[in-house]
């Protein structure tokens, strides 16, 4: 059964149009469960010989093993395995099991303009990640040498210094912030204490005759004394707000540009061991090239460097002259306050409040908005 397997597997042709698929014979189905049905149960071919010229052909139509004939308009040896992957090759995609009769699919569906945006996008992409990667790579090893005093970086010591007496003076700063915001709370909690202490002289008065009179100036002097608190606890807050506005706001925009600042100074310090080495590095052709392209990296991160520097020492100069403004009139303000209220000089604690525009808000009313504010 085995020879007349291979007999009509032989003396089958298989037409291939141009586009590559299989003619539509009768006999397709057959033909492909047949050379299946060989690779997975015929007798070795090393020890057989193939019948060429059909059922009972003459002895010249013997294909010997190790020869060759046209199989899908190529030239293979005479194996049944190879015959099919030149099939797949000229246009056979995919063969279905055995049995199912399923003729070779193509996806013939054109790539839409769709996927060459897609397309792009990833690569777009890829570049920035690798970008991005090369510059992490480098920055962290100038990072490091300088950390173990093996590279260079570049000082300005006049902006330096600039930076750390910033840096110094914000962290006063912040300490003065804390200390207003505890002297905050418990002046609240003293005119919480004294508005109660008032309210229970004055209750006092109306149930003990005897001692009326005594809980009545008492109470009067605790109510007296809420009023100038909250005078003061106003002039506390609006002192606390502005030097919470200079720390939080002011200095630390300031500080935001010092740090892309010293980022871009150590990008620059990268890019110049960079260009350093490679200038010390063999001149062909090829270093030619990466030469000129690390000079241009080079040249755009100093620029980026330079322009930064520019920055921070005006931001720095303009925050000096802001904060002198900004506290002069705010330690004023509290000398004031506090000298007029332990004085117990109610009118000069108004007329403080008044020189510097500070409108107290009555028990219970809601914060004013942003524009108010302004």
């Amino acid at each position: 059964m085995t020879d007349g397997i291979l007999g009509k597997a032989a003396t089958m042709e298989i037409p291939i149009h141009g586009n590559g698929e299989a003619g539509q014979l009768p006999e397709d189905d057959g033909l492909e469960q047949d050379l299946q049905q060989v690779m997975v149960s015929g007798p070795n071919l090393n020890e057989t010989s193939i019948v060429s010229g059909g059922y009972g052909g003459s002895g010249d139509g013997l294909i010997p093993t190790g020869k060759s004939f046209s199989c899908a308009g190529r030239e293979v040896w005479a194996e049944p395995q190879r015959c099919l992957m030149y099939l797949r090759e000229a246009g056979v995609r995919e063969l279905g099991p055995l049995g199912s009769g399923r003729h070779p699919s193509h996806n013939t569906t054109p790539a839409g303009p769709g996927d060459e945006v897609a397309r792009g996008i990833a690569g777009e992409k890829f570049d920035i990640v690798k970008k991005w990667g090369i510059n992490t790579y480098k920055c962290t090893k100038q990072l490091l040498s300088e950390r173990f005093g093996r590279g260079s970086r570049t000082v300005d010591l006049e902006l330096e210094l600039q930076i750390e007496l910033l840096r110094e003076t914000k962290r006063k700063y912040e300490s003065v912030l804390q200390l207003g915001r505890a002297l905050t709370a418990h002046l609240y909690s003293l005119l919480q204490t004294q508005h109660a202490l008032g309210d229970a002289f004055a209750d006092l008065s109306q149930k003990s005759p005897e001692l009326q009179e005594e809980f009545g100036y008492n109470a009067e002097t605790q109510k007296l004394l809420c009023k100038n608190g909250e005078t003061l606890l106003g002039a506390v807050n609006f002192f606390v707000s502005s030097i919470n506005t200079l720390v939080t706001k002011t200095m630390e925009d300031t500080l935001m540009t010092v740090k892309q600042y010293e980022a871009a100074r150590l990008e620059y310090d990268a890019y110049r061991t960079d260009l350093e080495e490679l200038s010390l590095g063999p001149r062909d052709a090829g270093m030619r090239g990466r030469l000129e392209s690390a000079q241009a990296t080079f040249q755009a991160h100093r620029d980026k460097y330079e322009k930064l520097r520019g920055d921070v020492a005006i931001k720095l100069k303009f925050l000096e002259e802001n904060k002198i403004k900004v506290m002069h009139k705010q330690l004023l303000l509290f000398h004031n306050a506090v000298s007029a209220y332990f004085a117990g000089n109610q009118k000069q604690l108004e007329q403080t409040l008044q020189q510097f525009n500070i409108k107290l808000r009555p028990p219970g009313a809601e914060k004013p908005s942003w524009l108010e504010e302004q």
